[in-house]
């Protein structure tokens, strides 16, 4: 289960306000590609699945890697989400393959992500979705890994803090009480990304705190 405190930033200004005030504790910024894909029948969205690649470009040192996740169950409230998620490396090359001709991901024999797709949600065949980008500014401050992203859309951009957690009220409480004394407006998430994406538009910015 990965649980995470998610809250929304109203700005690019926000955003660089935070980052500025981050930057003595960062430790590395991501470029994030991430691609989606469904059951060709919408098994796994009509299940709240989500099966997604995502290609990661680092600005340090180390090479570009690929990733696959399964998640599953997803429920946000107030500034929380609880999602199932599983997690596997693959070849980059072969992740760029997929996308092009989904079919392929399924015949990738020695994923248990890709086996779960096909047992439990019943799926046969793959449509790839498209997606978006993420630049993610990661920093190591408080005990905490906080995660700043800025996320590209064909329709916009949204400007997110992400903690993944083991305490997550507890922590929740650090992150808001950091925000509030630097005046740095925010909201909780009530979406994830990729329903974002899905739904095609921003979610509308309600309030500042």
């Amino acid at each position: 289960m990965e649980v995470e405190v998610k809250v929304r930033l109203p700005d690019s200004t926000s955003h660089q306000k935070l980052s500025t005030l981050l930057s003595p504790f960062h430790t590395k910024t991501l470029l994030q590609e991430n691609v989606f894909f469904d059951g060709s029948d919408s098994q796994l969205s009509s299940n709240l699945a989500v099966l997604r690649l995502r290609f990661i470009t680092t600005t340090a040192t180390a090479p570009n890697h690929c990733v696959l996740s399964l998640k599953a169950k997803p429920v946000i409230s107030q500034g929380i989400s609880r999602a199932q998620e599983l997690e596997e490396p693959m070849d980059p090359t072969l992740g760029r393959a997929c996308i092009a001709e989904p079919w392929r991901l399924l015949s990738v024999t020695d994923s248990a992500i890709v086996e779960r797709v096909k047992q439990e949600f019943g799926v046969s065949g793959l449509v790839c979705l498209g997606g978006f980008r993420n630049v993610r500014s990661v920093y190591d401050w408080q005990g905490l890994k906080i995660e700043v992203d800025e996320t590209n859309f064909d329709f916009g951009t949204c400007y997110e803090v992400e903690c993944e957690t083991g305490d997550p009220e507890r922590d929740k409480k650090v992150i808001e009480r950091f925000l509030e004394d630097n005046g740095i407006g925010f909201e909780y998430s009530q979406v994830s990304k990729f329903a974002v994406f899905q739904s095609g538009k921003l979610p509308f910015y309600n309030r500042g705190r």
